[in-house]
């Protein structure tokens, strides 16, 4: 009787029991410093990839997972706490700055000393000051990064200008470098985000090849998400996969900046685990040397066979930062050592890792475009890793990897250090199709408009698809390209399509409209075997059939919510319905396999920057 009882008693207790992913959790996290709060603290569910960032007052809202029972408070510059969740459901907690990083004060006369591989700087008397590297310093600093200048594609008219031109673009450093601005409680430059990079950033699952033919070329057409009247095309390239075991032997000179602007923990430290990575997915086959450069350029390692690990890694690590910065004569220097060491049927490359701060001998956006263009005719192609953060120049460091038909990464923590020396070794240092071009011809019968969503900075003349002297983009093994196209539908007027009154001294041009043909428009692309200086060009037909968005793939969804989200960042003038609830929703129900997080992370993403977002429109009204 009394097991019955003791039963029934647990059967009702389970019953009245709600799980803890049903509680949500929020609170305000304090620096004990200044009892302000916080902005851009990582909240992460202890033993789990979920969590959330603090708003721009240091508020957070986190729903719970079943079992939940600490929370991990950390940021940059801050002791990290775990903290147990408890039964409320208001949990505010305070933060401690570093210890490294708490004001000191100096009482000797200026000077600097050096004291091995640290720096100590000394100041007039009474002066406070932060230690320079220190990353809370950084953060304070006034910012001097640097990006391009974007004039958004606007919607153009098939009757005046039927095709479409552009280079593709592999890189992905414009999201890793936006995951920094949202992950430190700041949305970012709006001429920082390259939408383009933003989506491919990311994996697709897409059909190879076939026919060992390099790239694959795929479409689907649908309903744009933000405008229900508008069509979304996708058109996604896809590299082929070669084998780590089967790659061309590698010919590498890591050119490392060690000038006063790498010191720091998220700078050269952050060079060196990400170098080393690499080494490590090296073959007995390959060859390495280094080439590092401050006020001079010098050979830190002379040629070695990649199996020399340890010699390698031991040269990488003693290396040190300070003095200003001759990138150019680096580049000069690397150039020189690729070429005396050329592989005829391998992959010659420069590796850069650098911040971009030039300010030694040739050091504008010009002067390396000329210096690039002279010595990409070697066969030399060059890589670009970009570090730190303040002074990031990042416009330099894109142009150097689209001049130097290589690509660009923005290294901002260890495990996109990992992702790009590992899980994308081939993709980012082998190269299987060079100067990667497409062009659109659209219908005039069925098109109104159409927008080609980013790639403003990759643009081409017409000309330019069949002139195999003009660079395209280069893909390595494995990569693909996605591009978005927002198309008005024939028929359909929008305001901002805009019109042109007639011509008074000559007739308008009449563009022939093919009224008979069911196309929507022709796809074509051009691309180089990696030895080859004559392109080869692959066109499809896309029909006038856009799917349901719900029928679309994941794929097709998510990379149309990450369009979103840039179109958002940028406050563009072309977002149209855009906003955050609906593109996480759909990027949760695209979410897939996700067997690397990347997508949860951008969902997580997403969700921090509504939050930002709304915290600035709050306090712009207050």
């Amino acid at each position: 009787m009394n097991t019955r009882i003791s039963v029934i008693l647990l059967l009702f207790s389970l019953l009245s029991f709600k799980p803890s992913s049903e509680l949500t959790v929020n609170g305000i996290v304090y620096n004990q410093a200044d009892q302000l709060g916080i902005a851009g603290v990582s909240v992460l569910i202890e033993g789990t990839t979920i969590g959330t960032l603090t708003d721009a007052k240091g508020r957070y809202t986190i729903k719970l997972t079943p079992g939940a029972k600490f929370l991990i408070f950390s940021k940059l510059g801050f002791e990290s706490k775990r903290v147990a969740i408890g039964a409320g459901k208001q949990l505010d907690v305070t933060l401690i700055p570093s210890v490294a990083l708490q004001e000191i004060t100096v009482v000797e006369h200026a000077h600097v000393k050096k004291r091995g591989a640290q720096t100590l700087m000394a100041y007039s008397p009474g002066l406070h000051v932060r230690p320079p590297s220190s990353p809370f310093y950084m953060q304070h600093l006034p910012s001097t990064e640097d990006y391009q200048k974007i004039k958004e594609n606007g919607f153009v008219s098939p009757k005046k200008e039927p095709l479409s031109t552009f280079a593709v673009d592999v890189d992905g450093a414009s999201y890793s470098n936006i995951r920094r601005f949202i992950n430190n409680g700041q949305l970012p430059p709006k001429d920082a985000i390259r939408l383009e990079e933003m989506i491919n950033y990311f994996q697709y699952n897409l059909p190879a090849p076939q026919n060992n033919e390099p790239v694959a070329i795929h479409t689907e057409l649908s309903q744009a998400p933000w405008n229900p009247h508008h069509r979304l095309l996708r058109i996604a390239l896809k590299a082929k996969a070669i084998d780590a075991a089967k790659l061309p032997p590698a010919n590498l000179v890591f050119l490392i900046d060690v000038s006063g602007s790498m010191d720091g923990p998220n700078r050269l430290p952050l060079v060196k685990s990400s170098l080393k990575m690499l080494v490590d997915q090296l073959r007995k086959e390959d060859r390495v040397a280094i080439v590092t450069y401050a006020g001079t350029a010098r050979i830190k390692l002379a040629p070695v066979w990649a199996n020399e690990k340890m010699r390698i890694k031991n040269a990488i690590d003693e290396l040190d930062a300070g003095g200003s910065t001759a990138g150019g004569a680096g580049l000069k220097m690397a150039y020189d050592l690729a070429r005396e060491h050329f592989k005829k049927d391998g992959n010659n490359r420069i590796i850069l890792a650098s911040d971009g701060d030039f300010n030694v001998g040739p050091s504008s956006n010009e002067d390396m475009e000329t210096l690039i263009e002279k010595e990409r005719q070697s066969g030399v192609s060059l890589s670009v890793l970009g570090f730190g953060m303040v002074n990031l120049k990042d416009s330099k460091m894109e142009l150097l990897a689209n001049k130097g038909h290589g690509n660009y990464a923005y290294i901002d923590n260890l495990m996109e250090a990992k992702r790009a020396m590992i899980s994308e070794f081939g993709a980012t240092f082998f190269t299987v199709a060079k100067d990667v071009k497409m062009q659109v011809e659209f219908n005039p019968a069925k098109v109104e408009a159409y927008r080609l969503l980013g790639y403003e900075n990759r643009l081409l003349n017409q000309e330019d698809f069949n002139n195999d002297q003009k660079l395209g983009g280069d893909m390595g093994t494995g990569h693909i390209v996605t591009a978005f196209y927002e198309i008005v539908p024939k028929g359909i007027k929008e305001p901002y399509i805009g019109s042109v009154d007639p011509l008074k001294y000559q007739p308008e041009k009449s563009a022939f409209v093919a009224k008979t043909s069911d196309e929507l428009l022709t796809v074509k692309f051009r691309y180089k075997e990696p030895k080859e200086d004559k392109s080869k060009m692959k066109q499809v037909g896309v029909l006038d059939k856009p799917m349901q968005l719900a029928e679309t793939s994941d794929d097709f969804r998510f990379a149309s919510a990450i369009a979103e989200f840039a179109m958002l960042l940028r406050n563009s003038d072309f977002k149209q319905q855009a906003n955050y609830d609906a593109l996480i929703n759909r990027a949760k129900s695209a979410r897939g396999a996700d067997s690397t997080g990347y997508r949860a992370e951008f969902i997580r993403l997403a969700e921090s920057a509504k939050l930002l977002a709304k915290s600035n429109d709050i306090a712009a009204k207050e």
